[in-house]
């Protein structure tokens, strides 16, 4: 919290320990520096209404003595730092003249702030260095505050996704409930307690539902071929992800950081020798060739197959691309009628769920870019995109032909099933 950013804004579900972290983080700084900090909700009729009652708790909480707890404002008998707390609805002269010389804002419940609102304010914080905080559990795809500040971050923006998973404080008995939703109503434990926005169903690929009845389902399948889709981290902060899946069910990932491109083929290495996969599908865009090219240098390249997602896609009539193709068989794995396994996996759940579907000027699927998503879930869907690489291609079960020549594996399949989501 003591990089200085322009705008911090941290989202996401109950039971994150937001408000708690901002609070804490404020009356910490406040002890160090001289600070006039402005504590701002779109309507606050009394005091009752705002962080008042949160700060003075942490106060006592910590022992702070050198603040003093009055009844609309608080302040630091030491440095001189000054809470304030007002309602942006109030956009009296004078209560917007008050915000001049403001070294912080921490908007609470910022999904509740209106465009007209943010409009003014945000002019209205004009002193060198001051601060933006904002803390919001989303509630549509057009909050105004999201709109304005994380849908295009820039490098003095800070935006940070924060659920119950993520709180080491998190009480039990919070956890016991949000497990509870989840269990009993999937939909609303991804809003409730994972922050997602109630409206995102309609432009998403994949149902929450097919997500997590995956993930109840016990599926077993040892002798159906290993299948694994490899995700080469293209930038510092993305990490290289392996999926391991076995027909109808998805084994487990394995996540690496910073690995260079010998590092990942050495892994790869040893996965191919230990588990012997019928094929190892590898995103080649960008760093992922050359991890390709060092595995055809060690005798691989029977098992080892490059995928571009940008390129062509087999069914081109009904695909923009080959991300599109591969993201739309996942789609139908998961929601046909056989039943399908997932590990019990947050992170994967939201990845999964999180990629927007729209359609291009010929009408085939397009999905939206890996950026767009990595701005919105703050990372980027790495598992998921490693599972969705094990669908590039069919593979046969165990009984029948579990090789497919080289030359045709891919067309054979297509043109002689007329099926793209068979899983033989």
């Amino acid at each position: 919290m003591t990089t200085k950013y322009r705008y911090k804004l941290y989202y996401g579900g109950r039971a994150g320990g937001k408000s708690y972290a901002f609070a804490d983080s404020l009356l910490f700084l406040g002890r160090m520096n001289k600070l006039l900090i402005a504590c701002m909700r779109e309507v606050q009729e009394s005091i009752k209404d705002s962080v008042h009652k949160l700060l003075s708790d942490r106060i006592d909480w910590y022992e702070l003595s050198d603040y003093k707890v009055l009844q609309n404002k608080i302040i630091n008998a030491v440095t001189g730092t000054e809470f304030i707390f007002k309602g942006l609805s109030d956009k009296s002269a004078q209560n917007i003249k008050s915000l001049e010389g403001v070294d912080i804002v921490w908007l609470e419940e910022a999904q509740k702030i209106s465009k007209q609102s943010w409009d003014v304010l945000n002019p209205t914080i004009r002193k060198t260095g001051s601060e933006i905080w904002i803390s919001m559990n989303r509630e549509t795809e057009n909050d105004p505050v999201w709109q304005a500040v994380a849908l295009h971050p820039d490098e003095r923006t800070l935006v940070v996704k924060v659920n119950y998973t993520d709180n080491p404080f998190c009480p039990e008995e919070m956890t016991y409930l949000a497990e509870k939703c989840k269990n009993e109503n999937p939909r609303d434990y991804e809003h409730i307690w994972l922050g997602a926005p109630l409206s995102q169903g309609n432009n998403r690929l994949i149902a929450q539902n097919c997500v997590y009845r995956a993930a109840k389902n016990t599926v077993f399948a040892e002798n159906s071929p290993l299948i694994i889709g490899l995700d080469v981290a293209r930038f510092g902060d993305d990490n290289t992800v392996f999926c391991f899946r076995r027909g109808r069910k998805c084994l487990r990932f394995e996540s690496y950081h910073g690995l260079d491109n010998v590092e990942v083929a050495n892994r790869a290495t040893f996965f191919i020798k230990t588990y012997n996969p019928v094929r190892l599908f590898i995103d080649a865009g960008g760093v992922g060739g050359g991890v390709a090219d060092i595995l055809f240098d060690r005798g691989f390249k029977r098992i080892v197959k490059p995928v571009m997602f940008a390129s062509k896609a087999i069914a081109d009539d009904r695909y923009h691309n080959r991300r599109a193709e591969m993201w739309d068989e996942l789609r139908e794995w998961l929601c046909g009628e056989q039943n399908v396994s997932l590990p019990d996996d947050d992170s994967l759940f939201s990845e999964l769920c999180s990629v927007g579907k729209k359609y291009d000027s010929r009408g085939r699927l397009l999905l939206e870019e890996k950026d767009e998503i990595k701005k919105r879930l703050g990372r980027s869907p790495d598992k998921a995109d490693a599972l969705a690489l094990t669908f590039a291609a069919p593979v046969y079960e165990t009984g029948m032909q579990t090789e497919i020549p080289d030359n045709s594996w891919e067309s054979i399949f297509r043109t002689e099933t007329g099926n793209s989501n068979n899983e033989w």
